[in-house]
């Protein structure tokens, strides 16, 4: 009954995708298997990016489980279909449960995907990141597979300050999945060593793509679903500071643009703006 629900869902997210005549490239695909434990570690810069995520996965027939923030399953009816789905909730003030449910998918050979940053990115770079997947990939063996979406940002805008602004429904848009070639972890890395590497890794990768051609902002044109640091309108990372809900027991960058970090990083709270300070949640 799962797979039922789940394939129709793609169905759905196929045919809106097909309405919206949006062209999804899908790279490196091979270094997801096509069957057995694999765990994907995906930037996040859109509510899109779960649906894109499982399009490029079925390039490798691949019904991806996602772990979700707790408050979707809030509807009973949607709760129980993405029980169906065995997607997996994360309760922040509570998140071992979401690491047992993921560690035991991985055991069962399914493909697992995360979100390290735990959180849309105001910046569009990559925010400080959870250790939970090197934690899991070195207790599971899962290879941990990073991947880059980029492109759903444009069609569903985060916005800033509670407002979000109004889906971008017109037509032709281009959406980029990478998967990169999977991190070697060993069972004795520190989840922190590995965190590092793969935030490393994520910004090269996320990078590459920003710059392609078919990604960049036409001259003089408004853009602020384009990082500022490549010339974008996108809050920096100073401005992210008070948009940005960090968990407290997140990774602070040592990746990513360069002269710019979040004001808490190796203790330093003077890159904030004045008066301001990270917004950092209490898990």
């Amino acid at each position: 009954m799962g797979e039922g629900w789940y394939r129709s869902a793609n169905a759905v997210g196929r045919a809106v995708l097909g309405l919206l005549d949006t062209t999804v490239r899908v790279r490196g695909e091979e270094h997801v298997p096509r069957s057995g434990p694999v765990l994907l570690a995906s930037v996040h810069v859109s509510f899109l990016d779960f649906v894109l995520v499982e399009k490029a996965a079925l390039e490798r027939d691949r019904l991806v489980r996602f772990l979700c923030r707790h408050d979707v399953w809030s509807a009973p009816l949607v709760g129980r279909v993405m029980d169906a789905m065995r997607h997996v909730p994360v309760d922040r003030a509570a998140p071992a449960a979401a690491y047992l449910g993921a560690r035991r998918l991985l055991r069962e050979g399914e493909a697992v995907c995360l979100f390290p940053e735990a959180g849309i990115s105001h910046s569009l770079t990559v925010r400080p990141l959870m250790r939970g997947a090197a934690a899991l990939a070195a207790e599971t063996g899962a290879p941990l597979v990073p991947v880059v979406v980029w492109g759903g940002q444009r069609v569903l805008p985060l916005g800033r300050g509670g407002r979000r602004p109004r889906p971008d429904l017109r037509r032709g848009s281009l959406v980029d999945v990478r998967f990169g070639e999977p991190l070697a972890v060993a069972p004795g890395d520190g989840p922190t060593v590995v965190t590092e590497r793969l935030g490393h890794v994520l910004t090269q990768m996320l990078e590459s793509v920003q710059r392609l051609p078919g990604h960049r902002p036409a001259e003089g044109e408004w853009a602020p679903w384009y990082p500022a640091h490549l010339g974008g309108h996108a809050p920096d990372r100073r401005a992210a500071l008070l948009l940005d809900d960090v968990p407290r027991s997140a990774l602070m960058p040592s990746w990513g643009p360069p002269g710019t970090h979040y004001g808490e990083h190796h203790g330093d709270t003077a890159a904030a703006p004045a008066g301001g300070r990270v917004r950092r949640h209490p898990a």
